[in-house]
């Protein structure tokens, strides 16, 4: 099946013949649907802090820092924005002369409020003699728009966004996403050192593009912060590409009889977080951010959960090191078993006849892991996946953060826990990924490989299928330890369309 042009393509992207005999087989056999306990809620699943349980994290967080503990954000970035402007892309390629949907005029009555307009009006005018103003008077929305999206102008429709202006900042000044998580990194990420460890993920062909910005704007931002910034940069390996097959499961070819590769999702960032050496890690989506004057809520969260998952990791740093050291009473075991249950909600009946012995292992395995503490918000609708209690495949249940897609539509129960989540997963993660005696652990080692994705797109017209790996804060960190914190809806503010910019978060 394959050649010996396949076998040097696979080479060049370090990709070995059983890999993809593996993936042609998943093609086959399809990945199966998650058994779920029940959507966690607060009380099963979900810690509620109080106030003052809130103040004993954040200085706990603020201890940590200064203790000498390196902390970094790990920032995903290197998705285009192109779906953030599919419907001004339609607008273009449908010949429409007017706005005609709601979108469209939300769109045009408030172009003046977006942070890129600016530049927008300058490039219509060094483009077309006009401004944006003009344009729109004279009926010329598409070039507007085109002025904005296209290559011929200001590029919005290729770049991503974390290089597109989102706010305006002080002095008539406005932002980026990425310049937004720098300010965020010296507000809750700065070490005893005072410094700020930022890590993006990026696409090659916008990698300068992000290395001009950063030197444009770390000198200031080291002077107003009082910081230092130390920010790295990687791009999603190729090796964790995936091939795509035709509707049959046989591999598609090109034209030219050439296999297709395509990035296999989020999940392939897995290998990119695993090369980090930080004991702490900050995980959140490129387009949740906020200008300053809005961002104290944000900042303080982040916080909260950094002392939560400090927290859980010192106790869980106990019970190993008394584990280790063996002989350890009934009781202590007992202890642990609760804290299992209760902190980490772990469900296993298999613990209810095990001998000391049996139990000790058992809980060692256990705690033994990466640990997470996820923030997760109050339920209002947006799309995208939540938090429940799902099984695993040595038939224990624990928190996971699941999509809908992974959860069989046949099955009545488990769609209606789906409809009955109270809470949704904004992707606010903070990540401990070291064991408890300071070595890091190997991340791909806890992967559930079953909980990956089939997607059907299209190539030159025809159907095929492409294979995602299990996402990054899905399957890939499925074995950790994960514990759902809940946080307030304020410190959820997704860019998904162009529009979100005019909603009063991002102005």
């Amino acid at each position: 099946m394959l050649n010996e042009k396949d076998l040097k393509l696979m080479s060049g992207k370090g990709i070995t013949e059983p890999v993809i005999e593996a993936q042609l087989k998943r093609f086959e056999t399809g990945f199966p649907w998650l058994k779920l306990e029940a959507a966690a809620t607060v009380g099963n699943g979900i810690t509620r802090l109080d106030a003052k349980q809130q103040t004993q994290c954040i200085k706990l967080w603020k201890e940590f820092q200064l203790g000498g503990a390196s902390i970094e954000k790990f920032q995903p970035a290197s998705g285009a924005a192109s779906r953030m402007f599919k419907n001004l892309f339609a607008f273009i390629n449908e010949g429409k002369s007017a706005p005609d949907t709601d979108f469209e005029r939300q769109f045009f009555d408030g172009i003046t409020l977006f942070a890129f307009y600016p530049q927008l009006n300058k490039t219509c005018v060094n483009l077309y003699q006009s401004n944006v103003a003009e344009l729109i008077a004279a009926g010329r929305y598409a070039d507007v728009l085109k002025a904005l999206l296209l290559p011929e102008g200001m590029n919005y429709g290729s770049l991503p966004k974390a290089l597109l202006k989102f706010h305006r900042a002080a002095a008539g000044t406005v932002h980026t996403p990425l310049e937004e998580h720098l300010e965020e990194g010296a507000q809750y990420a700065a070490d005893s050192d005072r410094c700020v460890r930022i890590h993006f993920t990026v696409s090659p062909e916008h990698r300068s593009g992000f290395e001009r910005l950063i030197k444009a704007k770390v000198s200031l931002m080291e002077k107003v912060w009082g910081v230092r910034y130390d920010i790295t940069l990687s791009e999603q390996k190729a090796s964790t590409d995936t091939v795509a097959v035709n509707m049959d499961n046989t591999p598609y070819r090109d034209g030219d009889g050439n296999l297709l590769f395509r990035p296999a999702g989020h999940g392939a960032l897995l290998e990119n977080l695993n090369e980090r050496d930080a004991d702490v890690v900050f995980i959140k989506n490129v387009d949740n951010v906020v200008p300053l004057r809005l961002r104290s809520v944000s900042t303080r969260y982040k916080k909260v959960i950094g002392g939560y998952l400090v927290m859980v990791q010192r106790q869980l740093k106990k019970y190993l090191a008394t584990l280790d050291k063996g002989n350890v009473k009934s009781n202590d075991l007992k202890a642990m078993l609760r804290y299992a249950r209760q902190t980490l909600c772990i469900i296993d009946p298999a613990t209810e006849g095990m001998d000391d012995q049996a139990l000790a292992a058992w809980l060692r395995d256990k705690f033994d892991r990466p640990i997470r503490v996820c923030g997760v918000v109050p339920n209002e609708g947006e799309p995208g996946g939540g938090p429940y209690l799902a099984y695993n495949a040595d038939g224990s249940a624990s928190p996971q953060i699941l999509e809908s897609a992974q959860i069989n539509p046949d099955d009545a129960a488990a769609v209606e826990m789906m409809k009955s989540g109270t809470h949704f997963n904004p992707v606010d993660l903070v990540c401990y990924i070291k064991d408890y005696k300071g070595v890091k652990f190997d991340l791909r080692k806890f992967v559930d490989a079953e909980t990956g994705f089939i997607s059907v797109k299209s190539k030159d017209g025809v159907e095929i299928k492409a294979l995602e790996l299990p996402g990054l804060w899905n399957g890939s960190m499925s074995n950790w330890n994960t514990v759902f914190v809940e946080v307030p809806i304020e410190t959820f503010n997704p860019v998904k369309t162009v529009n979100d910019l005019l909603r009063r978060s991002h102005q």
